[in-house]
């Protein structure tokens, strides 16, 4: 089973730049993409005709922005929108797919913001977000992926002395929280399997940062450490292109 996630930033444009040609050629059985900027009649309108999935929306009350899609070749037994918290679920960031066997949460982490000014709600975002996880845990083991917005370790960012403690995503309030999703058993399947290896999922449009790899790793996939096991390969797919970010990915058995 290949899972895939993918921060398209703005599903219709990333159509115009062949995003259905492309979900051909990488052949996800399950497909989640973050930041639609789009309605569920917009993305079903731009999609139809990606052929063999069923597609799923989760889209923030405020238009073009943010929201969440996931693409399945089978049928959930349900979709979950949001986590259940009012103040969190108005922008369609996080939707969950039941499939049985485990579940599959995708989500796109809200950013702190210029002068880290969602930086204290980014940290509660997180908190919620992992008791959410656990709840889910307690049934059967979860997947959660997508741009969740934090670099974990210095080898996840080109330039981490120049942006520690001063950009969004290399704040050490986002660290801890990566931390504490980890040592709350879930794995971050590409550093646990490509341990040393330097790639990255997001680059900046300015500067050329994407030719010269001036990036930073913040789309992940965490899998519950019981589902580990089964991951036979992780991957990052950094020379696909039609959004600042790139895909990411599993293959499970």
């Amino acid at each position: 089973m290949k899972i895939i996630s993918w921060n398209v930033n703005g599903l219709r444009a990333s159509v115009n730049k062949g995003l259905i040609e492309k979900i051909g050629s990488m052949d996800p059985d399950i497909l989640c993409l973050q930041e639609i900027k789009a309605t569920g009649e917009q993305v079903q309108e731009a999609l139809s005709e990606l052929n063999g999935y069923h597609i799923y929306t989760n889209s923030a009350e405020r238009k073009g922005y943010s929201g969440t899609a996931i693409l399945l070749k089978g049928e959930p037994q349900r979709m979950i929108p949001d986590m259940g918290i009012a103040h969190h679920d108005k922008e369609g960031r996080i939707l969950t797919a039941d499939l049985g066997e485990f579940y599959v949460v995708n989500a796109y982490v809200p950013n702190s913001g210029a002068e880290l000014a969602r930086l204290d709600y980014r940290k509660t975002w997180d908190q919620d977000m992992l008791n959410f996880l656990k709840g889910l845990e307690k049934e059967k083991p979860v997947i959660y992926c997508g741009d969740l917005n934090v670099a974990h370790k210095e080898i996840d960012i080109a330039r981490p002395k120049a942006n520690y403690n001063k950009t969004a995503g290399f704040t050490q309030t986002e660290i801890d929280g990566m931390d504490a999703y980890l040592s709350s058993d879930l794995v971050d399947t590409w550093r646990e399997q490509h341990p040393a290896e330097v790639k990255y999922s997001w680059w900046s449009f300015r500067g050329q940062a994407r030719a010269k790899n001036i990036g930073w790793r913040i789309d992940y996939v965490l899998v519950s450490r019981s589902l580990f096991s089964r991951v036979t390969d992780s991957f990052i797919w950094n020379d696909v292109e039609g959004s600042d970010h790139c895909p990411v990915g599993i293959l499970l058995e």
